[in-house]
């Protein structure tokens, strides 16, 4: 399932991660640049000054519920060369160590959260006073009759089968499902005790939030 979905979004993630959706991101680009983040394989390579001095402070944390899904993880960042930049851990999107991050990004996975509103709060909890939560969803519009089109089909047969039973099998059970829209995620957000939520890009298959407190 995890070899699967990763094919599915690999390349909207390669196509559009730093070239279009980090940009879009007021300030982060520059923050990344600098190599200032306290905490993916293409962010550190593409970040990286000429002598690479920038990649000796920049470290990124990636979490994942999986096991099976950290140890492909581990493998990938071997092959690229960044696994000494890189750290994996297992952990619950509530219960992530916290810390002073500047950026904390999701991938077309807070809709499969029983509780995305507590893992909202944790984040708020865990960034720096300036920092960014970058929300990335698959795209959908609030009503369902603009969602009948081919990549709504696709994403709702998907959230039938396995976003919304994932996320109601966990604890508190939302089920927001893959076609949750703007809207219900903003809900999600405010909740989650953050002012600013904001749909900073999209492509045809994902809507790209920035959120900050």
């Amino acid at each position: 399932m995890f070899r699967g979905t990763e094919r599915f979004f690999r390349t909207g993630y390669n196509n559009n991660l730093v070239a279009d959706w980090i940009p879009a991101l007021q300030g982060v680009e520059a923050r990344l640049r600098a190599g200032q983040s306290r905490r993916c394989r293409l962010w550190p390579r593409r970040f990286d000054d000429s002598d690479g001095s920038s990649l000796s402070r920049f470290k990124v944390l990636r979490l994942r519920l999986s096991r099976a899904s950290i140890e492909r993880a581990k493998a990938a960042a071997k092959e690229a060369g960044i696994s000494d930049r890189v750290t994996f851990q297992q952990a619950p999107a509530t219960g992530f160590p916290d810390g002073n991050y500047d950026l904390i990004a999701m991938f077309d996975c807070l809709h499969d959260m029983g509780d995305p509103v507590g893992a909202g709060r944790h984040v708020k909890e865990s960034l720096s006073a300036d920092g960014t939560w970058l929300v990335v969803e698959p795209f959908a519009h609030d009503c369902l009759k603009d969602n009948l089109n081919p990549v709504g089909r696709v994403y709702y047969g998907a959230s039938m089968m396995i976003c919304t039973p994932a996320s109601l099998s966990q604890e508190v059970g939302l089920g927001l499902g893959a076609q949750a829209g703007e809207t219900k995620l903003r809900k999600v957000a405010l909740e989650a005790r953050f002012k600013h939520f904001r749909r900073a890009t999209e492509t045809p298959f994902n809507m790209v939030f920035e959120v900050r407190a």
